[in-house]
């Protein structure tokens, strides 16, 4: 057998190292590489946003003193530092404010795993990196991380209380960067290996903890160690997806009936680029059928006569999302809260950072209204179709009995009702502009849609790198 090949060419490890290392842009359709590069915009919108954010600032100082000097940028704090730890900090920036896609049903937040990954790359890699390669890239890991995600049938392992993307993260950042290194099918077989060893991240980091927001950027570095130590020779757990003894699926999946075959199932047919929802609020991804909600009924009612909210959800938002709050919450508690999100959008048409302030954490209308809320589970969503499993029911109750009745079967962004590319980049400029000029801005958005026809990345980089204003100063 050559060396460039996988242990076992036709076991889920092997096919899918295999179509990784054969990917061309010739393979992608047109639509899917449009999509790829305006999610990156979005990735890259939400980190600029999240550069200058208070936890943001304190772990960059956290970081750099541990990691000190280096040559790869700290998008938006014009700092650099080593390789693995500027994944770490631009992929924490990403999931910084909750702004940041993920995918629907192998829930994961794929640009805070692939454009640190891929930066750091492009930082250790020799000679110029183009556009279209790094684009392709991204394509690899925009398709590889939801389907690791399936293996595990996706938010099972948040009803299980894992942190699902950090879990299924560490390939698509591995994959990423392991096809932007140019690496052999027996080379990101040992990355995938490598990856699956780095898989973490507990869940209950999102009741208070500053780590929530960095799970995604760890899972990202890791990503990057898988493919440069695979690079360098270093090898990773052989079949790692389909060992029964300490292999991803059997430990991760134990008692779970994971399904490897979900790994390659329609590779190169049904792209996975195209599911990944673009959110519209600064909540958690489960939360927004109750954020649309909210805002439909709210120009029917007046908030303040509000006497009780009910919400009606199924089982990984009832569990990820519900908890009864304790005043005050600290942002990440509230962006996971579903009956915080649910109060400031019917007081304030939004769910973005002004609801996040530490006056707003605070306020007594928004409090008086969670106080107010119950939230039930509706154990039967459970094994519904996929277009109704994340349904969401909001009944408001007012102070002279009416009631007002609001079904969502599938938020806004999701595969029914997608964000457009064109909201994408007017969204992009809604963060960016907050905290950056408005030329560069522009700047960035037409190389990162441009990508195709970049012929050094560098320019784009050199673009990222200056510091930004606090978002919440």
């Amino acid at each position: 057998m050559s060396t460039e090949a996988p242990t076992d060419p036709h076991g889920p490890t092997g096919l899918l190292a295999q179509w990784v290392s054969d990917l061309v842009t010739a393979d992608v359709p047109q639509m899917v590489l449009d999509r790829a590069a305006h999610l990156l915009l979005d990735g890259i919108g939400c980190v600029l946003i999240g550069a200058g954010l208070p936890w943001s600032r304190t772990a960059t100082e956290a970081v750099l003193a541990m990691e000190g000097d280096g040559d790869t940028v700290v998008i938006g704090t014009g700092r650099t530092t080593a390789a693995p730890a500027a994944a770490v900090l631009n992929g924490t920036f990403i999931q910084g404010f909750e702004l940041d896609d993920f995918h629907p049903l192998a829930p994961l937040h794929s640009c805070s795993l692939l454009i640190p990954a891929l930066l750091s790359t492009v930082s250790v890699r020799p000679g110029a990196t183009t556009g279209a390669d790094l684009l392709l890239a991204a394509v690899a890991g925009f398709e590889v991380g939801p389907r690791v995600g399936y293996t595990l049938h996706g938010s099972q392992m948040l009803d299980r209380g894992w942190h699902s993307g950090s879990v299924f993260g560490t390939h698509s950042a591995a994959m990423a960067a392991g096809k932007l290194r140019g690496l052999t099918p027996a080379q990101l077989e040992d990355a995938l290996g490598l990856a699956g060893t780095q898989s973490a991240g507990l869940m209950a980091a999102q009741f208070e903890a500053m780590s929530k927001r960095m799970h995604h950027g760890l899972a990202s570095r890791n990503g990057f160690y898988a493919a440069g130590l695979a690079a360098a020779g270093y090898t990773g757990i052989k079949r790692v997806f389909e060992r029964d003894y300490g292999g991803y699926l059997s430990v991760f999946g134990e008692g779970h009936d994971p399904d490897a075959a979900l790994l390659t199932g329609q590779l190169g047919e049904r792209w996975e680029t195209s599911t990944i929802m673009v959110k519209s609020y600064a909540a958690m991804g489960g939360l927004h059928g109750a954020i649309d909600g909210a805002r439909r009924l709210r120009g029917m009612l007046v908030p303040q006569a509000i006497s009780h909210v009910d919400i009606t959800v199924g089982e990984t938002v009832y569990k990820h999302g519900w908890w009864r709050p304790q005043r005050p919450l600290t942002p990440i508690g509230a962006q996971m809260n579903i009956g915080y999100v649910t109060a400031a959008a019917l007081l304030d048409g939004n769910v973005l950072p002004e609801q996040f302030t530490p006056q707003r954490l605070d306020a007594d209308d928004v409090w008086r209204l969670v106080d107010a809320t119950d939230v039930h589970l509706d154990g039967a969503l459970a094994t519904a179709p996929v277009t109704e499993r994340f349904r969401t029911d909001l009944v408001v109750t007012m102070a002279d009995g009416t009631v007002h009745h609001e079904r969502v079967d599938q938020p806004h962004g999701a595969p029914g009702d997608p964000v457009t590319n064109d909201d994408i980049v007017a969204k992009f400029h809604a963060l960016a502009d907050r905290v950056t000029t408005r030329s560069r801005a522009a700047a960035i958005e037409s190389a990162v849609l441009g990508l195709a026809d970049l012929d050094d990345v560098a320019s784009l980089i050199d673009l990222l790198a200056p510091a930004v204003a606090g978002a919440l100063d």
